[in-house]
C-alpha cells in the first residue's frame, strides 16, 4: 500500500484545520488529524468490520486517480446509484478530489427519472453499488452515449455488463497511477477551489421533473463550519447513518462527521435499525420523523399490552412524563412532588426506552417533517433529546434546536452566518454561504427563486421574539376550504401520526366545509382492536378498510387527536385505504413526500364519496 504521507493533508494540532479550500481536503485533513481504527464501519456477514482513517483515505486516493486513469477531470459529472456504505463516501470524496461533480441518485428513483438525471447532468460515469440496482436501472442506461463506464462496488457484479468494471480494478488502476505518478494526487486536490462546483443534486419533483441543485465547496464547507460551531460533537462521538446519503440532510451530516472526527457507522437498512441501535450503541445521530413514529408506536404498544399493574405504571409513566417535560421545555417551575414522579418513571419505564436505542445517546437531529408535540415530549421525558431541525436541498441545513436550547414545536435557531427573514406571505426566506448558486441549466427557475442572495424556501412559518424558526406548511400545500379559511395539511397529519392506528395519512379537503383524512392503517393494532372489541371482521386488508367498525376505530382516535384545533381543522370524515402510499406508484418522492396533486386525481371519487 502506497504512504498515505503521500497525499501530504497537513495537520496542525487544534480543531482548525489549515484548508477550507475543498470538501476532500476538509474531510481527509480531518481524517488523518483524528487518525480513528474506526472512522467507518459496516456489517460484512453479520458482523461489524472497520475501516481505519488510514485506509479511508487510501482508497479516496486511489478511486481518485483510477477515475483519472479513465479521463475523468475538472468539471465531468460523475452519477453514483447506492445505499448507504463506506464505499458511497469513498466515491463522493474521490470524485470532488478531482475537480469533478458529484450526481447523487436515490436507490428507489424510478428509472424514468434516473435516465433524465443521467441525460440531464450529461454524467460520463456511473457508479452502481450491485447488480439487484444494475437491474432496476438497466433500461435508464441503455443507449446513453455520453455515459462511459460503468462502475460496480461489488466485486464480480460487474462481469458480462458493457463497459463495467469493478471498483477493485478502478483501485488498482489508481495504485498504479501513482506509482507513475506520486504527486498527481496532491496537484489533483490542490487545484479544487471553493467556488467550484461540488454535486448537483436532483430534487424529488412533488411537481414536474426534478431541478437540479448546484452546490459548491464552500457552500458545504460553510455549512460544516458553522454546524460544528452550533452543536455538541467530539471525536469522542458515534454516529450511526440511516437516511441516504444521497439526501442533503445526511451528505452533510457526513461531512459534519467527518471533519469532527466521529466514528460512523453504516445501517444496513431501514428495518433493521433497532437491531443496529443496540449494537452500535451511538451518541449522536441524525433522522426524520418516521423513525420516532415507530419507535413510541412500538413502545405504547407493548406497554399497553401489560397486564394489572404494569400497565398501570406505563399510563401513569407516560402522563407524568408528559407533564414534567412540557413544563421543562417551556421553562417553567416543575412541582418538587412531579419531579419525584419523573424520578421513578424514568427508572420504571424510560430506562427501557433510552435501552433500546443504545443506552448513550445524547441527541437525535431531527429533519425533513414536523415532529407532534406529543412524541417530542415523550422522548424527552425519556431523556432523549431530540433536536428538530431545518433545511432544503437548496441551502443545506439552516436552523435546528440546541441540546441547551430545545424548544419543542420549533426548528430552532439559524447556524452562524446564515439569515432568515419572512415574506408578506408568510413564505420563509434564506440567505448565507450555504444557498445554492441556482438549478443547472435552468436560469428561469433559479431566478424565479433567487432575488438579491435570498432563497424562497416555498415553505411557511414565523420567526419568535428571538428568532427561532417555527413550519406551518409548504406553501403550495395549503388548501383553502369553502368557508375561505386556510388549512395547512402537515400540521394536523404531524398529529394524526400519533395514532397507533396511522401508518400513512394525507389530510384533503380544497373547496369542502372541513378536511378529510386519507389513512393507511396499521394494520396488526387495527385487528387487535377489533378483536378486543368483539367485532367478527373480515381478514383482507380490502375488506377491513370498508369494515364499519374499523373506520369508527379510527376516526374515533384522529377525532380526539384533533379536539384542540379549531373547529374548521378537525378530522370528522376517514377513508380507509387496504394499500400504502409507495415511490413506485408515484405516489411519494424519493424523499417520501407525498406528491398530493397525485393523491388528489388518484383517490378522487374516494375524496368525492367521503363528501357525499
Amino acid at each position: 500500500m502506497a504512504s498515505v504521507a503521500a497525499a501530504n493533508i497537513e495537520v496542525d494540532g487544534d480543531k482548525s484545520l489549515p484548508s477550507h479550500s475543498s470538501v476532500p481536503n476538509l474531510c481527509l485533513a480531518a481524517t488523518l488529524k483524528y487518525g480513528k481504527p474506526d472512522a467507518l464501519n459496516h456489517k460484512i456477514g453479520g458482523e461489524w468490520v472497520n475501516v481505519s482513517a488510514e485506509t479511508f483515505v487510501e482508497r479516496v486516493r486511489e478511486v481518485a486517480l483510477g477515475l483519472a486513469a479513465l479521463g475523468i477531470k475538472r468539471g465531468d459529472r460523475v452519477a453514483l446509484l447506492s445505499e448507504n456504505r463506506p464505499e458511497w463516501s469513498i466515491t463522493d470524496l474521490a470524485i470532488l478530489s478531482l475537480g469533478a461533480i458529484n450526481v447523487p441518485i436515490y436507490t428507489t428513483q424510478a428509472v424514468d427519472q434516473i435516465r433524465y438525471i443521467l441525460t440531464d447532468s450529461g454524467a460520463r460515469a456511473i457508479f452502481i453499488s450491485n447488480r439487484r440496482l444494475y437491474k432496476h436501472a438497466r433500461q435508464a442506461l441503455e443507449r446513453l452515449g455520453f455515459l462511459d463506464n460503468l462502475i460496480f462496488f461489488d466485486a464480480h457484479e460487474s462481469e458480462g455488463v458493457e463497459r463495467a468494471m469493478s471498483l477493485d480494478v478502478l483501485q488498482e488502476n489508481g495504485r498504479d497511477q501513482a506509482r507513475r505518478t506520486p504527486a498527481a494526487f496532491d496537484e489533483y486536490l490542490s487545484a479544487v477551489e471553493p467556488h467550484d462546483l461540488a454535486t448537483i443534486i436532483y430534487t424529488s419533483g412533488t411537481t414536474g421533473e426534478p431541478k437540479g441543485v448546484m452546490l459548491t465547496h464552500n457552500n458545504f464547507i460553510s455549512n460544516v463550519l458553522a454546524i460544528t460551531d452550533g452543536l455538541p460533537i467530539s471525536s469522542t462521538d458515534v454516529a450511526l447513518s440511516v437516511l441516504p446519503l444521497s439526501h442533503i440532510f445526511e451528505r452533510t451530516g457526513f461531512y459534519v462527521f467527518c471533519y469532527n472526527g466521529v466514528s460512523v457507522y453504516y445501517a444496513a437498512s431501514f428495518d433493521q435499525v433497532g437491531e443496529n441501535l443496540r449494537e452500535v450503541r451511538p451518541t449522536v445521530m441524525t433522522a426524520v420523523p418516521r423513525l420516532f413514529e415507530k419507535v413510541y408506536h412500538r413502545i405504547v404498544k407493548k406497554g399497553m399490552s401489560e397486564k394489572g399493574w404494569k400497565r398501570k405504571v406505563f399510563v401513569r409513566a407516560m402522563t407524568v412524563g408528559q407533564r414534567y417535560a412540557e413544563l421543562k421545555d417551556k421553562q417553567q417551575r416543575v412541582p418538587r412532588t412531579l419531579a419525584l414522579q419523573q424520578k421513578v418513571a424514568s427508572r420504571l419505564v424510560f430506562s427501557k426506552w433510552r435501552e433500546g436505542v443504545g443506552g448513550r445517546l445524547r441527541y437525535f437531529v431531527s429533519g425533513g417533517a414536523a415532529l407532534s408535540p406529543t412524541l417530542s415530549y415523550s422522548f424527552l421525558a425519556a431523556g432523549i433529546p431530540v433536536l428538530q431541525g431545518y433545511g432544503a436541498t437548496e441551502t443545506c441545513i439552516v436552523s435546528a434546536n440546541r441540546p441547551d436550547n430545545n424548544h419543542v414545536g420549533s426548528v430552532g435557531l439559524p447556524f452562524a452566518g446564515i439569515e432568515l427573514a419572512i415574506a408578506e406571505d408568510g413564505e420563509i426566506m434564506v440567505r448565507g454561504p450555504n444557498v445554492m448558486q441556482g438549478y443547472y441549466g435552468q436560469p428561469e427557475a433559479t431566478a424565479a427563486v433567487l432575488r438579491d442572495g435570498w432563497f424562497a424556501t416555498g415553505d411557511v412559518g414565523h420567526l419568535d421574539e428571538v428568532g427561532r424558526l417555527y413550519i406551518t406548511d409548504r406553501k403550495k400545500d395549503l388548501f383553502k376550504l369553502s368557508n375561505g379559511k386556510y388549512v395547512a395539511p402537515q400540521l394536523i397529519e404531524s398529529l394524526l401520526k400519533q395514532s397507533e392506528f396511522v401508518a400513512q395519512v394525507v389530510v384533503v379537503g380544497t373547496g369542502r366545509k372541513q378536511p378529510a383524512a386519507l389513512i393507511v392503517p396499521e394494520w396488526e393494532a387495527l385487528k387487535q382492536e377489533l378483536s378486543a372489541q368483539g367485532e367478527d371482521f373480515p381478514q383482507g386488508r380490502e375488506e377491513i378498510s370498508q369494515f364499519p367498525a374499523a373506520i369508527k376505530i379510527v376516526q374515533r382516535d384522529l377525532a380526539a387527536l384533533t379536539s384542540g384545533l379549531a373547529d374548521y381543522e378537525r378530522i370528522r370524515r376517514v377513508a380507509l385505504l387496504p394499500e400504502e402510499f409507495t415511490i413506485d406508484n408515484g405516489e411519494l418522492t424519493p424523499t417520501l413526500k407525498v406528491k398530493r396533486r397525485v393523491i388528489d386525481e388518484k383517490f378522487g371519487e374516494l375524496i368525492e364519496e367521503l363528501y357525499s
